[in-house]
Formats: C-alpha cells, structure tokens, sequence
C-alpha cells in the first residue's frame, strides 16, 4: 500500500520516533508499504516519520537495480570516521538538493524486518543514506545541515508551494 510522504515543512516532520518494542505483524505490514512507497516515489531511503509514522523504522536501497532492499528497526550508529561530502536530496525535500559533509565509514546496529539483531558497516552512499534517515527518526531534516540563508530561502519557497 503507497503511503502519502509529508512534505517540507510540515511539522510532524520533526517529531522524534519511539522505538519499536516488538517486530510484529503490524510492523511487518509497515515496513512493506514503506518499501512500495519508496520505490514508487522512486527514492533510495524512507524514514518512517517521513509517512507519518513515529516508530525507529527505515527502509534503504541504493542498488542501481533496486534489487538490495534493507530494513532497519531501531538503528544505531556505533562507530563513525572519515568525511565524505554527497549532494543529497529528500522525498520530503523534493527538487533541491544540497552538498552536506557526513560520516563517510559507519558501523550501525539494528534490528531487520524478522526482529533479529544485526551489525553492518557501511560507506560512500550507504553511509550517507543511513545518516539521513536516521537523522529523520531524530526529527532532523538534510537542509538543517545548511546555512541558514539557504534555509531561510527554502522555507519561503516551500511556504509559497504550501499556498499554491
């Protein structure tokens, strides 16, 4: 089931998600309309609050076939180094797209679909696309991570967008 995608600025863009306490049926179902909501969009990562769903739950997959689906319940970073700068873009945030310095080597703990725990380390665009939803689930959005000018212009433009 494709689930409408909140668009900045909408406020509940930042609330900041509980934690999943249980992997179940409901979770599952969720996670799965998470999937089809993000390939059809098309984008390469989902938070859940991005569909107004405040539970620690993202969906990933930055394969060029989308053929690499990964789901992740309750994400952690545990350990990060390096910089690396990416032009991101959000399906919350659509047409703009900005340079933001991020952690370039991760290493993230998680819960998958099935509730087991895991461990994965992850670089480059993986990295990158794993910080920013996990910055979603914190109720933080990429352009947060600009100047302030930048901001302050796309907030204008999305307002005006707003009244259209």
């Amino acid at each position: 089931m494709l689930l409408p995608i909140l668009c900045y600025p909408d406020k509940k863009l930042r609330t900041i998600a509980k934690p999943v306490e249980a992997v179940n049926d409901a979770i599952k179902t969720q996670v799965k309309s998470m999937f089809e909501t993000m390939y059809d969009a098309p984008g390469i990562g989902l938070a859940a609050t991005q569909v107004d769903f405040h539970q620690r739950v993202i969906v990933i997959d930055v394969s060029d076939e989308q053929d690499q689906p990964l789901c992740l319940i309750n994400p952690e970073i545990i350990e990060k180094s390096g910089e690396i700068e990416w032009e991101e873009g959000c399906l919350s945030v659509p047409n703009y797209y900005e340079s933001v310095k991020r952690a370039n080597d991760i290493k993230v703990r998680a819960l998958d679909q099935n509730g087991e725990e895991f461990e994965m380390e992850a670089s480059e665009i993986l990295a990158v696309c794993i910080q920013h939803e996990i910055d979603h689930l914190n109720g933080i959005l990429f352009v947060d991570h600009i100047s302030k000018l930048k901001q302050k212009r796309l907030k204008e433009k999305a307002n005006k967008q707003a009244r259209l």
